[in-house]
């Protein structure tokens, strides 16, 4: 089989953050544009982002993950030009999409942060391509989802691994591991794919890292944000560690599966506010890394390009749910009610 047809650039998409402590507030209110969020919640993330210089890791992260594809490709003597856009921070996609069509691309291809299949980490970002693109001679289609992805789910096995080698010797085998991801209203939840992926993705981890079944693990959530009336799904990360300390529970190790490519909600949620649910339990903690820095990614950014436009492909898959589509069914991740 041979790579024909290569689109003109490939586009990595990603949920953005602010550069610096102005870019807060705007960035948040982008984040939060059309949701019930109360204002003290808002400020309440704002006051996170400073104490911390008001800098998401995100943006970083993107640019290095964008450098190791343009390297990728060039081991691969495949000539694509990479580009960046993100949903709700600068290079916002809809610049990006103004760059392609200044340089003559037409034909571009898109990749996405979030293997996921739900509104917010999927046909939110088509919403907003679809918007971008309308018009003008630039024509983006995605790549396909990668939740069971072999160069999704190795790199995270690994981390989880490392992670565990961080505590102490004798709680190791009796370690709970928590496979953290962003939680969802259920109302939204109930109508796409997302917590089946999660959980598959969780299930092809853990039986890398616990091929005899030695660990306990679990899904948990992180990160809710909107109106407190509103059920979202459960049980949340800290929520869970102080039971898990209540059933003698000694050592948690999470794995940020909801997360490839690290970001501060990785940073905040899990090191700072699960860490110190644990602490007070005198709970041992790790959290494994996220997976962008690890070459076995960008390579399966490379190989999601290669498989679609290769006549044939057979795509690599571990988990039993099937290979998502990459065009969305219509009736896909509906927006939320």
């Amino acid at each position: 089989m041979t790579v024909s047809n290569l689109p003109d650039a490939l586009l990595l998409v990603a949920f953005g953050g602010p550069e610096g402590p102005v870019d807060v507030e705007p960035f948040l209110q982008n984040v939060t544009a059309g949701r019930d969020v109360p204002a003290d919640r808002l400020a309440e993330v704002a006051q996170r982002y400073l104490s911390r210089g008001g800098k998401s890791p995100g943006n970083d992260r993107m640019r290095a993950l964008l450098a190791a594809v343009q390297t990728e490709l060039r081991s691969r003597d495949l000539v694509v030009p990479v580009v960046w856009g993100n949903r709700n921070w600068h290079p916002f996609i809809e610049e990006t999409v103004e760059e392609l069509e200044r340089q003559g691309h037409q034909r571009v291809m898109a990749w996405f942060s979030s293997p996921y299949r739900s509104y917010s980490t999927c046909r939110q970002y088509l919403e907003q391509i679809s918007a971008a693109t309308e018009g003008c001679s630039v024509s983006v289609e995605r790549l396909r989802p990668y939740f069971d992805h072999p160069g999704c789910i190795e790199p995270a096995a690994d981390r989880l691994r490392e992670a565990l080698l961080t505590l102490p010797a004798d709680l190791r085998d009796e370690t709970c591991l928590l496979f953290s991801a962003h939680s969802l209203p259920l109302a939204s939840a109930d109508t796409c794919a997302y917590v089946d992926e999660i959980n598959e993705a969780a299930r092809l981890i853990a039986e890398r890292v616990s091929p005899q079944g030695q660990h306990r693990w679990e899904v948990v959530w992180q990160s809710r944000s909107g109106s407190p009336h509103v059920p979202w799904l459960v049980p949340d990360v800290g929520d869970r560690i102080d039971e898990l300390a209540g059933l003698g529970v000694q050592a948690v190790a999470v794995s940020p599966v909801g997360f490839p490519v690290g970001n501060f909600e990785v940073e905040w949620d899990l090191d700072v506010e699960a860490a110190q649910r644990a602490a007070a339990h005198g709970m041992s903690f790790a959290r494994a890394d996220t997976i962008d820095q690890d070459p076995r990614f960008a390579a399966m950014i490379v190989d999601l390009l290669v498989e679609h436009c290769t006549s044939g492909a057979t795509p690599a898959a571990l988990g039993n749910l099937g290979v998502a589509p990459a065009a969305c069914p219509s009736h896909c991740c509906p927006p939320p009610p």
